[in-house]
């Protein structure tokens, strides 16, 4: 072969030279991709993966007693819906008066960057909180909310002018609960999907961009339990944790898969926890005599592998996973709650830690953050072999039932009057 300096010879450098400019603005751009995917947001309920698990590296392994650095408070209404972060916007969704007010702050300083209030007449008939249960949804440039009395809503994340919004209650008839309205909302491809129906139609799709109605799915009707997407053996499921038990729908289409009956007995009960997703394994549980069932999902169906009620009886606080074992709280909120880690594969109890109480959790490089509703923050080891204290500070008033959020090296938790950002970097 003859190399000279013919038009095809020049258009070959050319081509050799566009090729180096390509792979160093591809590198460039891989470069700045994984930066943003570490760049840890918490924009929905139960974190990123809707499983009460942080990626973020680099956190404190511990703190002093009067707890992390506190880079900013604010004074908040009531209620137990969790902060959300994307970048550097904070969404709190909260009470003020006769508002339920959709607030977004800066995460770095608390400062108040816009609000989106509406009048509610929503009051508790069993004396818990009349502010909102519901932790918004950050989906693209929208914030999604779903207030205690039924007020679906779209927001900018940018302006926080309204989109579109549905009154539910109105709407669709739908009965009084005992504790108002409180799954969060969750974006699957093009729709917010809601556990909000009436009885026979348990969940709603909404197209997201423009509010109208996709389908209904025809399921049991509404719990206080959080759904979850997944990709299972390459079917795509969104998960359910209704008032009579567990349905996979087609995201798509609303049909139902299969079903897996899973509720009290008793009248006056609620299901909470979010269903938690293991590979190929579903794991529910509630309290009130229930207990726990882990399910092995196939494509249109689900076979048991135990279930008990002297494992794990969550109330409202999901579990977190981690190398093969569950921790979580075990028993009513009323009672003498207690912190168990427990053998996904076998259900064994492995360790208790009693009076530990509710909890919310999140899980970040190995260890686990609780907040419990007395207000101690602890960091515990995420240790199956026993029950492992790193810190513990009394930071909050009680009750503090709301999730927390962790974002950027940023610890957010509330409770009904005050909401604190602490550092948990190194």
């Amino acid at each position: 072969m003859v190399f000279g300096n013919s038009k095809n010879d020049q258009r070959d450098t050319r081509d050799i030279k566009d090729s180096k400019e390509m792979w160093k603005i591809s590198c460039l751009s891989l470069c700045l991709w994984s930066g943003f995917l570490q760049a840890a947001d918490w924009p929905q309920f139960l974190g990123p993966e809707r499983n009460g698990t942080s990626r973020e590296t680099g956190l404190s392994a511990s703190w002093p007693e009067k707890g992390p650095p506190i880079l900013w408070e604010k004074s908040i209404g009531e209620g137990y819906s969790g902060p959300v972060v994307a970048g550097d916007k904070l969404i709190l969704f909260h009470r003020l008066d006769n508002k339920e007010v959709v607030e977004c702050l800066d995460a770095n300083t608390g400062n108040g960057l816009w609000k989106f209030g509406y009048t509610t007449e929503y009051v508790d008939n069993y004396c818990k909180g009349n502010g909102p249960r519901a932790t918004p949804l950050i989906a693209g440039d929208r914030v999604y909310t779903l207030g205690v009395d039924g007020v679906l809503l779209a927001l900018d994340l940018r302006t926080g002018k309204k989109v579109w919004h549905h009154d539910l209650t109105k709407e669709y008839q739908l009965a009084e609960s005992f504790f108002g309205i409180g799954t969060s909302p969750l974006v699957e491809g093009d729709l917010l999907l809601v556990n909000v129906g009436p009885p026979g139609e348990g969940v709603l799709a909404f197209h997201k961009e423009t509010g109208k109605e996709a389908w209904k799915a025809k399921c049991e009707p509404a719990s206080y339990s959080s759904p979850v997407a997944v990709t299972i053996q390459g079917t795509r499921h969104v998960f359910f944790f209704t008032m009579s038990g567990l349905d996979s729908l087609d995201p798509k289409t609303g049909d139902v898969r299969f079903s897996k009956p899973w509720r009290s007995r008793q009248r006056s009960s609620v299901t909470a926890a979010t269903p938690l997703v293991v590979q190929d394994q579903v794991f529910i549980s509630a309290s009130y005599g229930t207990g726990a069932v882990l399910l092995q999902v196939h494509d249109k169906d689900a076979k048991e592998i135990w279930q008990s009620d002297e494992v794990m009886s969550n109330h409202y606080n999901t579990c977190i996973y981690k190398d093969g074992f569950l921790y979580g709280c075990d028993g009513r909120q009323e009672g003498s709650a207690r912190l168990r880690c427990v053998e996904l594969a076998s259900g064994k109890v492995r360790w208790t830690k009693e009076g530990f109480g509710c909890a919310n959790m999140i899980l970040a490089e190995g260890r686990l953050i609780t907040l419990g509703e007395d207000g101690d923050l602890r960091l515990l080891e995420a240790n199956p072999d026993d029950y492992k204290e790193l810190a513990r500070s009394h930071l909050l008033d009680k009750p503090c039932r709301a999730p927390l959020a962790l974002g950027n090296g940023r610890l957010y938790a509330r409770n009904d009057h005050k909401l604190i950002c602490w550092n948990l970097k190194k």
